[in-house]
């Protein structure tokens, strides 16, 4: 090779180490971008000029494959404190929230006590009976428009997952058409595809593992893939079977099947950090404040009915209070109605939770169930459970279950019964006139005997049989700023992680304009050096023929 290729294949590599150094300096706020090393080779001839060997991406599987998993963590933390921080700040609230309000009530019953004919006492006590029970439905339907909003960002998660992972599958293709047809790694490609990646990270958990070198597969933590080689499969928001008004996840298998996953199934991402809030925090908020409402209102009721009005007449309904709810599973084979009422003699064993009601043997007598506490997973003790023959009712936790015809029930038929989810909607004051308030036992106007009994359950441990309505809700209060707090600490530390990891990922991978701008001079000066060896060559070839001349 003469030393003028030499000096060309000089120049050539210096533009191609020139034009890979102005690529990075141009994509250095560029999402995703990957720095570029030219990696240059002696001539395949032995000692005669220089080669470009490739141009390398600057990417570290292992460090982004931890700062993808941290990223996820991070975004499902984010979402989960975004989310228990209004309910934080909405239980806490001294002003607004229920224990002042609570406080107000049994104050005004006790003025009640006092004066039990006086029009004031009696107008006091309705109005903070109405302020009350508006309170409890602000904050039953403040949390079910917190549950619209969970079901709402699972479907807009399902879209923008379900976009990304078609785009991957696309790029695996791509990328498989460019290594065959050019014979060297599609750098930009790559980028997009690792930067899809990591965006869909911040979205939900997920397992990524390389096929063949190249192409990438993408799969949920249970195993189910999201992406495979250039076939990508979908996610879909679905109604649950249990709870017609709750959306979970369901997953187009490679069979053209809906699985549904489990709601533990996603823990990662902004998904799973809305999910695993509305498991933990949300749903067992809105049975706790159901189960306070509903003590409060059955308690006071009773006692109220035991009481008399000013005219003389028993006393009636103080509190109106939602019911129970129940929801058949879409699949099943029976076709018996069921419904759902509290059983008042037993309201204290009444809890904040969901129940699974499943048939066991539907042509026993009677018909037997497994029911399953749904926040323990912990089945109930038959010892717990009743069922009369004659009725047809399903008695535990505080419930009734009514079955309009038990020869309809079919083996596996599921039943989801939540006892107090929605009670507190329903809570309001029954009484319009003061005078029908039954504050005496029937001794005539001055009769405040009914009013003290009544003052005096603020004192009684009525929720649950463990607790007064103040220690109920400050327990309630206690739980969620306890778990607020729990989040906001594992959120500083995951954030931490993530910029660690993020940093060692930027050394590595990221572009540094001060090292970019040092090597422009250096691979202007190697350029420089290349020509001049082409002008010396051409400077020796004209003295040899100044010599023949």
């Amino acid at each position: 090779m003469s030393i003028f290729s030499i000096g060309l294949s000089g120049l050539n590599a210096a533009q191609v180490a020139l034009g890979t150094t102005g690529n990075n300096i141009s994509n250095v706020y560029t999402p995703g971008y990957n720095r570029q090393v030219t990696v240059l080779g002696e001539g395949s001839s032995g000692a005669q000029g220089v080669q470009v060997n490739d141009i390398q991406r600057q990417f570290n599987r292992y460090v982004a494959d931890q700062l993808n998993g941290a990223t996820s963590a991070t975004s499902a933390l984010e979402t989960y404190a975004t989310q228990v921080e209004q309910i934080d700040s909405l239980l806490a609230d001294k002003d607004a929230g229920l224990a002042p309000l609570m406080q107000q009530f049994f104050s005004a019953m006790e003025d009640l006590a006092g004066a039990p004919s006086d029009p004031a006492a009696r107008q006091g006590v309705l109005g903070s009976a109405d302020t009350l029970s508006a309170q409890f439905r602000a904050f039953d339907s403040y949390l079910q428009d917190m549950q619209e909003g969970i079901n709402g960002q699972i479907r807009d998660e399902v879209t923008q997952i379900n976009n990304a992972t078609e785009q991957l599958a696309s790029l695996n293709r791509q990328i498989t058409l460019a290594r065959a047809k050019q014979g060297e790694a599609p750098n930009a490609l790559l980028d997009q595809r690792d930067q899809l990646v990591q965006e869909l990270s911040q979205r939900l958990d997920v397992e990524l593992t390389v096929q063949d070198g190249s192409s990438y597969q993408i799969s949920l933590p249970s195993g189910q893939p999201l992406v495979s080689g250039t076939q990508a499969y979908q996610l879909e928001a679905v109604s649950s079977a249990n709870d017609p008004q709750r959306i979970v996840l369901g997953y187009h298998d490679p069979g053209g099947g809906l699985q549904i996953l489990d709601e533990e199934a996603i823990k990662g991402g902004s998904l799973g950090g809305a999910m695993r809030f509305r498991a933990e925090t949300l749903d067992r908020t809105q049975n706790q404040i159901g189960q306070l409402a509903v003590s409060l209102a059955v308690a006071f009721n009773e006692q109220h009915a035991q009481g008399t009005t000013l005219e003389g007449q028993a006393g009636g309904t103080f509190f109106d209070i939602g019911q129970p709810r129940v929801f058949s599973n879409n699949s099943n084979k029976g076709s018996a109605e069921v419904s759902a009422s509290f059983d008042n003699d037993n309201i204290a064993a009444l809890t904040a939770a969901d129940y699974t009601v499943t048939v066991v043997d539907a042509d026993g007598s009677p018909p037997k169930f497994d029911i399953i506490r749904k926040d323990t997973g912990k089945a109930l003790d038959s010892s717990d459970v009743s069922y009369d023959v004659a009725s047809g009712e399903l008695s535990f936790a505080g419930v009734k279950i009514g079955i309009d015809d038990p020869a309809k029930l079919a083996t596996g038929d599921r039943f989801e019964v939540q006892p107090v989810r929605r009670a507190a909607g329903g809570f309001a004051c029954a009484i319009d006139d003061p005078d029908e308030i039954a504050a005496g036992l029937g001794g005539g106007s001055g009769d405040n005997e009914n009013a003290l009994a009544m003052q005096k359950l603020q004192d009684k441990l009525l929720v649950g049989g463990s607790a007064t309505f103040s220690q109920a809700y400050a327990s309630l209060v206690s739980d969620v700023g306890n778990r607020t707090n729990v989040v906001q600490v594992n959120l500083a530390a995951q954030q931490g992680l993530s910029e660690q990891l993020r940093a060692v990922q930027q050394s590595e991978s990221g572009v540094n304009l001060d090292e970019e701008a040092a090597n422009l001079i250096r691979y202007q000066q190697y350029y420089q050096a290349n020509a001049k060896v082409i002008d010396t060559g051409t400077a020796v070839v004209d003295t040899i023929l100044g010599l023949r001349s």
